[in-house]
């Protein structure tokens, strides 16, 4: 199988559960995803299908997410699992959380949480406070497209808010500074992805035991924002025996994807001034 799938990860378990389902239902070893979801995350997991997983790197990066925020406290692990370490009776409202929001917009630095998988001297952030030991956590710069509120409960003390943000964002991050912000701590009690560069909730499937994948993949070919050459059969034996192809106006430096028979993938390459040398090949 050569694909992409765009599943849609329930809460509660982790993104690897999801590719090892796929693993015994398929029998392929070599799956891969996108970008990972904590357990209490749903939403959106692009998989890639043996060698497919060969071009994560190419897809697009951006993501959006839809928080649901509880205001009011905040948890050790920015999200509804940890434990309080803060409480407060203060009461915010929809305009509050709105003029709040347009502080998080365009590049920022962020914080991530202790409980996550960042490496930090090759052992990951939650391994460090699962057993209490402190360790240097450095901010990132990550960016925010567009952030809104969506809808607010003042008498729950709940936001739901649309982000859409590049790779690397943590959404639990956004609701903990959001809250401390606002002086009431905040943290999220439902995340859900609803896309990961081009692949978009509306149009993900249930991870059922009866999945029939090839049904399912998706042509890598129509998800890869980058131009596309379609060679011919000459040009198809070149790339078979390794051997570069005569650029055809592609701008140098260009990433190209390499297409035959209309819609299969072959290579991908990249343009370097009269040729197309070869990254990457699929026959």
């Amino acid at each position: 199988m050569f694909g992409f799938l765009n599943i849609y990860k329930p809460k509660g378990i982790t993104s690897h559960d999801v590719v090892a389902k796929l693993r015994r239902i398929t029998k392929i070893k070599q799956i891969g995803h996108t970008g990972t979801l904590d357990p209490f995350a749903e939403g959106v997991l692009p998989i890639c299908l043996g060698k497919a997983t060969r071009l994560i790197e190419y897809l697009a990066d951006d993501k959006e997410y839809l928080a649901t925020v509880q205001f009011g406290a905040a948890t050790t692990t920015y999200d509804l699992e940890g434990e309080k370490i803060f409480t407060s009776d203060k009461k915010i409202t929809a305009s509050d959380a709105a003029a709040a929001l347009k502080d998080f917009e365009g590049e920022i630095s962020q914080m991530p949480p202790v409980y996550s998988a960042i490496k930090v001297k090759g052992k990951k952030l939650y391994e460090y406070a699962r057993k209490g030991e402190k360790v240097e956590i450095q901010p990132r710069k990550v960016k925010i497209y567009a952030i809104e509120l969506k809808s607010f409960d003042e008498k729950l003390q709940q936001a739901q808010i649309l982000v859409s943000c590049s790779k690397g964002t943590y959404i639990r991050s956004i609701a903990n500074d959001l809250g401390e912000k606002l002086g009431c701590g905040g943290y999220p009690i439902k995340l859900v992805r609803t896309k990961a560069g081009s692949f978009r909730v509306e149009d993900s499937i249930e991870l059922q035991d009866n999945l029939n994948v090839a049904d399912e993949l998706i042509n890598p070919a129509d998800r890869l924002e980058y131009p596309k050459y379609y060679v011919n059969s000459g040009e198809l034996e070149k790339i078979k025996h390794g051997m570069p192809l005569k650029n055809k106006n592609f701008e140098h430096g260009s990433i190209v994807i390499l297409i035959y028979n209309e819609k299969e993938i072959c290579a991908v390459g990249e343009a370097d001034n009269d040729k197309i040398k070869l990254k990457k090949v699929f026959i």
